[in-house]
């Protein structure tokens, strides 16, 4: 007997043999340490957003962390929570009191032990990360021989591979962050030309605010989102704008698409009306969503733990900054070509960050310096997949680095065109915590290149092929 389990937004199942709710660090414990009842790979699942084959477990055995959601300290320059708990629930309590995260991630339902050890991403505030395990100063978790073991800014080099570690390394049950005092935020929202915005992409970084990106290759238009904290009084604060902007983002134009794109076969009227809703986003960007005294929180979404019709997906590279508006030109044309040959676009805008250069994590994708990301967002409509073999191919040739949560169906080349020699000493770390293999799944075994998924590709029939990850 085994399960099936779907990740968020359906695109991936996994088959765990077993599945397990942990309570308390006992019930993880109990689980690593007994390998005849919980096969391996043993993986730890938060709420299942991934757009990748990380956290599959199939034949094995998924541990459910919903369970363990506390918020166990708030302290002036730090919050300490157990891995289940909502990343938008622990900053709502820091909310209260008057404290926020460094990186307010639009993804609410991300949990802390998720957001500990793999990739995020959101655009760097000024003088700030844009990785959330940047920012992650402790965390203990249950060893693959069932041991606890905490590590903090003690041992910085092996914090730094905890938090790339996407679960390889250990269980992570409880997590410390770094936290500062809750400030208002300006933001507001400028459009450009292509043409001009790759032009005046360096006077744009000069001015030293936080920069995310609305990119619609089709129009040939990027509209850009500033902030910046600044010192204001609280009962200044409005909300409004970034309700808006997630009600819009989360709801409004992915039910749009959806439908559109499920009642309107002939794709010329259907991109035409795609077109005029992405120049009605514009409108109400530059517009609406503007304000000094915004909360940081507020930016962060809640999405129902069930996807409906407004569910959409995405993927993401980051590529280095001083190459970016060249790429961003040619993926443009990219895009074009590829529709003009196949029928097929993105039916969402695409999406990029500015995220700032970050040593913190053994997979940043920002280690060598700043970056920006081209994010393409679909409600997965039939020919994102392909699509994502082809766009994966574009920017794995043009120096792009991935994310193993994701950016969804990269291959072993494409990682090791990206990583290079950090995955080798990645793997070396990783035997060293989990010589058997207990946390190890296929999906990893296959990126790091390790013995064991040689041998599982030997393993498999004439004519099987890996389900992409």
């Amino acid at each position: 007997m085994s399960f099936r389990i779907s990740n968020w937004e359906g695109s991936t199942t996994s088959s765990p043999r077993v599945v397990a709710e942990a309570q308390s660090v006992e019930d993880i414990i109990a689980v690593v340490r007994n390998p005849e009842r919980y096969p391996a790979p043993v993986r730890a699942i938060g709420s299942n957003h991934s757009t990748t084959r990380c956290g599959v477990a199939d034949g094995g055995t998924m541990i459910l962390m919903h369970g363990m959601n506390r918020v166990l300290e708030v302290g002036e320059d730090f919050v300490t929570a157990e891995a289940g708990a909502l990343y938008i629930d622990v900053a709502k309590t820091l909310e209260r009191h008057g404290r926020q995260f460094h990186v307010n991630v639009e993804l609410g339902n991300l949990t802390v032990g998720s957001a500990a050890c793999g990739g995020t991403k959101d655009a760097s505030m000024p003088g700030e990360f844009g990785q959330v395990s940047s920012y992650v100063i402790g965390v203990k978790m249950v060893t693959p021989a069932g041991e606890m073991l905490e590590i903090t800014q003690e041992d910085p080099e092996r914090l730094r591979m905890v938090r790339a570690s996407y679960g390889l390394f250990g269980i992570i049950y409880e997590v410390t962050f770094k936290i500062a005092p809750l400030r208002a935020m300006a933001v507001h929202h400028q459009s450009f030309g292509l043409d001009e915005f790759e032009r005046r992409l360096p006077e744009l970084i000069g001015r030293g605010e936080s920069m995310m990106l609305y990119i619609m290759p089709f129009l040939g238009s990027v509209t850009v989102e500033f902030r910046r904290y600044h010192d204001a009084p609280t009962p200044a604060a409005s909300h409004w704008q970034w309700r808006l902007r997630n009600w819009a983002w989360s709801k409004a134009t992915p039910l749009f698409a959806y439908l559109l794109t499920k009642y309107v076969p002939a794709k010329r009227i259907r991109y035409f009306v795609i077109d005029g809703l992405n120049r009605i986003v514009t409108l109400v960007l530059r517009w609406l969503v503007r304000g000094r005294n915004t909360v940081p929180t507020d930016q962060i979404i809640r999405y129902p733990s069930q996807a409906g019709k407004s569910k959409y997906t995405f993927s993401i590279w980051a590529f280095p900054e001083h190459e970016y508006p060249r790429i961003l030109h040619e993926y443009s044309g990219f895009c074009r070509a590829y529709y003009a040959r196949t029928g097929y676009r993105p039916n969402l805008t695409h999406v990029g960050y500015r995220i700032a250069h970050d040593e913190g994590s053994h997979f940043s994708y920002s280690s060598e310096g700043t970056v920006l990301t081209i994010d393409p967002v679909s409600t997965a409509d039939p020919g994102w997949e392909v699509f994502l073999h082809a766009y994966n191919e574009f920017c794995s040739e043009h120096g792009g680095v991935p994310l193993f949560n994701q950016t969804r169906g990269i291959t072993r080349d494409q990682a090791r065109r990206a990583f290079g020699n950090r995955l080798t000493a990645f793997e070396a770390e990783r035997a060293r915590f989990d010589p058997d293999n207990r946390l190890l799944n296929e999906y990893f075994a296959d990126i790091l290149s390790t013995e064991q998924a040689h041998a599982q590709r030997r393993e498999r029939a004439p004519g099987d092929a890996a389900v992409p990850g």
